[in-house]
């Protein structure tokens, strides 16, 4: 019995099997569908669709750098175990290569991209979960791109966070040990401290008015009267910059120094104008709703005892 391109996909899509994987398991069946499916079961190929659902909080951050392009990538797995293991790392260097050489970071194109060895991303994380055990999922990634002079910092934190910082100057800084020590230092402010804009230019009105309202009820539950909460939350949203702006943060290493006196200072040293225009990001499992196995409920379970 002949089959299709059609067939192969709507096997792939049932059982979560790899594209390859499929094409055998009909050419094994001679082309029969119900008896490609059970060739794969029995093979243990099906059991990446099932994986699927399953919440896939930890995983690994890694950053990958060229002279003009930083790019962070996040893949997920189930356990922080399985974010060491030789096979995951490979896959998410594989995932991070093909974004700077297509210069991309959408991940359902890359997902339709093909490795190296000539399969599909998609077909990758079918195979890697089937091998590993777990379920593996390419989340997402970010990117940076140098247009002019200057450096891309870049600074992983124990593999779950990752930041990239873009430093442009008016002259090639490139090899410039001072700029570059600058330039991860900043990524190293973006960890501790948190930035979420890079001026008070760039704080929009709705993200003052939640804080505004955060303050308003933080400082009802101190026992703060009616009359006093406007003017105390007006003092609090003129100092927010120094909280949540990048430029007016103060220096982790040296608190006397905001982070744009050091940018001037540096500046002076190098004898060329530095300035940040750009830095991203990423927290591991940031946004996953992760389970909360109640132990003695799992082992109520399997020993059959009721709480």
């Amino acid at each position: 019995m002949a089959y299709t391109a059609v067939d192969v996909k709507n096997l792939r899509e049932q059982t979560g099997a790899g594209m390859m994987d499929c094409k055998k398991a009909l050419d094994e069946s001679a082309g029969n569908f119900d008896k490609a499916v059970d060739f794969l079961r029995s093979k243990g190929l099906a059991a990446a669709a099932k994986k699927q659902s399953r919440v896939a909080a930890e995983g690994l951050i890694q950053n990958f750098i060229n002279s003009k392009m930083g790019v962070t990538v996040e893949v997920n797995c189930e356990t922080d175990f399985v974010a060491k293991n030789a096979d995951f790392q490979k896959f998410v260097s594989t995932i991070g290569q093909l974004c700077l050489e297509n210069k991309t970071t959408d991940v359902n194109s890359l997902l339709a991209m093909k490795s190296k060895e000539g399969i599909t991303i998609k077909d990758l994380v079918s195979e890697l979960t089937i091998k590993i055990g777990e379920k593996i999922e390419f989340r997402r990634a970010s990117m940076v791109t140098l247009t002019s002079n200057g450096v891309i910092g870049s600074y992983v934190h124990n593999g779950k966070i990752g930041v990239l910082v873009k430093l442009e100057s008016d002259k090639d800084v490139s090899e410039n040990v001072e700029v570059k020590e600058l330039a991860k230092d900043l990524c190293m402010q973006v960890v501790a401290s948190d930035p979420k804009f890079l001026n008070a230019n760039e704080i929009d009105e709705g993200f003052k008015a939640r804080e505004a309202e955060i303050y308003t009820v933080q400082l009802k539950e101190q026992g703060k009267t009616d009359a006093m909460i406007p003017n105390i939350v007006k003092g609090k949203i003129n100092k927010l910059a120094s909280e949540v702006c990048l430029y007016e943060q103060a220096f982790v290493k040296d608190p006397d120094l905001t982070v744009s006196k050091l940018l001037e200072k540096i500046s002076k040293n190098v004898g060329a104008q530095l300035k940040i225009t750009q830095f991203s990001k990423l927290n591991l499992g940031e946004g996953i709703e992760k389970k909360v196995d109640n132990f003695a409920d799992e082992v109520a379970k399997m020993t059959g005892q009721k709480n």
